[in-house]
């Protein structure tokens, strides 16, 4: 757990860079976390690091409660959602980039699990465009595009299942476990990732034609 405050004479330190979301909060490097305790921690950290208690003390201290509870709501933030937990996790253990959250052109590399729905979407997403044109009935193409929506929608949904799987397994190596184990499951767990973020970009596709904003190529826009 990250030394929060002096043990000698209990004054709020500053903010080092050694430490990590987990370790501030002082929870397990695990995906499945108590959102309750999680919660609780995040109260109790609030009240020691709010700035008010530290509004006579001294400007060293005053920096480091603000910093202290900036980071703490960053923590608190990303490590109550899973997914957001996820990448966080990956991210510390060397196996997520820039380039896996969408800043970079690997968002538009389709991921090979996925080359055969994103093919089926192409084709669809030509034949709704050649039926708008020709000015089709829009409950016509409408109808088309929620179809082709359930194939990939049933795969999100087994992409999350097979994350919770994954999540268990990297609990139960709890820190230990071969560096070959760990290595197999951080990397399954970044593939799982990085479809699921791909299938969003489908689905996002769909979505943006059902209102009408205009059709754009799956896994155009960023991830």
């Amino acid at each position: 757990m990250d030394a929060h405050f002096c043990p000698q004479c209990t004054r709020i330190l500053t903010l080092g860079r050694q430490g990590d979301y987990f370790a501030f909060v002082g929870v397990p490097r695990r995906l499945n976390l108590d959102l309750a305790d999680l919660e609780q921690r995040f109260r109790t950290l609030s009240r020691q690091f709010h700035p008010d208690y530290f509004y006579n003390a001294s400007a060293a201290e005053r920096v480091a409660s603000l910093e202290r509870s900036s980071y703490l709501n960053d923590a608190y933030r990303t490590l109550k959602q899973p997914i957001l937990r996820t990448a966080y996790l990956l991210e510390l253990e060397g196996v997520w980039t820039s380039a896996d959250r969408g800043d970079g052109n690997a968002s538009k590399q389709v991921p090979p699990a996925l080359l055969e729905e994103v093919f089926a979407l192409n084709e669809e997403l030509d034949e709704v465009r050649a039926l708008r044109e020709s000015g089709a009935p829009a409950d016509r193409w409408r109808s088309r595009l929620q179809h082709a929506a359930k194939p990939i929608e049933a795969k999100r949904t087994e992409h999350e299942q097979q994350l919770q799987s994954l999540a268990a397994r990297w609990d139960n190596l709890d820190g230990n476990g071969s560096p070959d184990d760990r290595k197999a499951v951080l990397n399954a767990l970044r593939d799982r990732m990085l479809e699921r973020n791909y299938i969003n970009n489908l689905l996002g596709t769909i979505d943006r034609e059902l209102s009408g904003s205009g059709l754009q190529a799956p896994g155009s826009g960023p991830v």
